[in-house]
């Protein structure tokens, strides 16, 4: 009975306890409760949230690449336009440049144009053969007239106020010369006033460097950086700037220049002597000759002091090397009592910067650079500041 009583109490407990729990409400259609459900829309709603948000983001970094790529693009087509337009205004200045170098040829020379080729120089006679005597010197390169040739193959040409004959085996002619021109031709500046101050600077207020005479011509050297009212020019190996006002420019060739044979008595009678015709003989067997600055070789390369120094070598005088210190070998004499042999020098700002030899006849010989070598020029090309006697006659 007791047993029976148990039993019945936890029946009755356990249906009362039932009764209390909550029956699961189905979905309407479905086998699935409510809660998950829910938790997968949950999930999916931050799923295409995310997704919308990365597509956003590629859109954008790939807008940003294009717009990137487009201004690259521009840039690049901006720095092409300009290097073709600064391709396009070289070419027409180089053949602007051509066309004047050419009409300048042809004003001078016309159909008649000649040009040395030669090693180092060609001899100008004053006949049509080897047995007249030298009257000039045509430099390798340099330009001529030529007026007539004869059935021997001589040519009366006229260059730099010499006329005379060479051989015309020696010559480049015709359409080849003009050709040729074009390459070994410059642009010279020629003083058109008694002196003009070389300066330092492209300004009144620098420093003056030396004083180039009437007449002289020097190399014009391109300088974008300076106005319309100023030059640069070579002095020998020097460069310095004049008023443009004070030179005429024209492209040009080299030209000839006289040669005046020097005959010593042995008495010095007009300041020559044997030795001294001798000296000045022998350093005009080396015109053209190419310069080297610092170079010792007379007929391979040699700058102005080493020519000097060769030269005197050569007759057994030993003098020193540089320019600066031959100024103070020998004895320092007034300029207008040079003599054939004599030394000239030549300053810049104030400093010795050249050395040359005096030749008779107002003519100086010296290495000049290296688009002369070693040439002959009046000794007032530029102004001397000191002469010295090194042979003691």
């Amino acid at each position: 009975m007791n047993r029976i009583r148990k039993g019945t109490v936890w029946g009755i407990a356990g249906a009362a306890l039932l009764a209390l729990l909550p029956l699961p409400v189905e979905a309407e259609g479905s086998g699935i409760g409510e809660m998950p459900i829910a938790g997968i829309s949950v999930s999916l709603d931050r799923y295409y949230t995310a997704a919308s948000e990365r597509e956003a983001e590629a859109k954008q970094e790939a807008k940003a690449v294009m717009e990137a790529e487009a201004t690259t693009a521009k840039k690049e087509d901006t720095i092409k336009e300009k290097q073709d337009a600064k391709k396009e205004k070289e070419k027409e200045e180089k053949e602007e440049k051509e066309a004047l170098q050419r009409a300048s040829i042809d004003e001078a020379y016309e159909d008649n144009l000649g040009i040395a080729d030669v090693e180092n120089h060609l001899n100008i006679r004053k006949g049509p053969g080897t047995s007249y005597s030298i009257v000039g010197h045509l430099p390798k390169d340099a330009g001529c007239y030529i007026y007539e040739i004869d059935k021997d193959g001589w040519a009366k040409i006229s260059s730099g106020g010499v006329t005379g004959y060479v051989l015309t085996d020696y010559l480049i002619m015709g359409d080849e010369a003009k050709d040729y021109a074009q390459e070994v031709g410059y642009f010279a500046a020629t003083v058109n006033t008694t002196t003009l101050n070389v300066r330092m600077k492209p300004t009144t207020d620098s420093k003056i460097l030396t004083l180039i005479g009437d007449s002289a011509s020097f190399e014009a050297v391109e300088d974008d950086t300076i106005d319309d009212e100023w030059i640069k020019i070579k002095v020998d190996d020097e460069e310095g700037f004049v008023n443009y006002e004070f030179v005429d420019i024209k492209y040009q060739l080299k030209k000839a220049v006289p040669s005046y044979d020097l005959e010593g008595d042995g008495s010095g009678s007009g300041g020559v002597t044997s030795l001294r015709a001798s000296i000045v003989a022998y350093a005009k067997q080396f015109l053209g000759c190419p310069y080297v600055w610092g170079g010792n070789s007379l007929a391979h390369g040699v700058d102005c002091s080493g020519f000097t120094k060769g030269i005197y070598a050569n007759f057994g005088y030993y003098i020193s090397r540089t320019s600066r210190t031959q100024a103070y070998d020998g004895v320092s004499i007034n300029l207008s009592s040079v003599r054939p042999g004599d030394l000239v020098f030549y300053s810049s700002g104030g400093t010795i910067t050249h050395v040359a030899m005096y030749i008779g006849n107002g003519q100086i010989i010296h290495a000049s650079s290296p688009r002369d070598g070693i040439m002959i020029s009046n000794m007032y090309y530029q102004y001397p500041c000191r002469a010295v006697r090194i042979i003691n006659d």
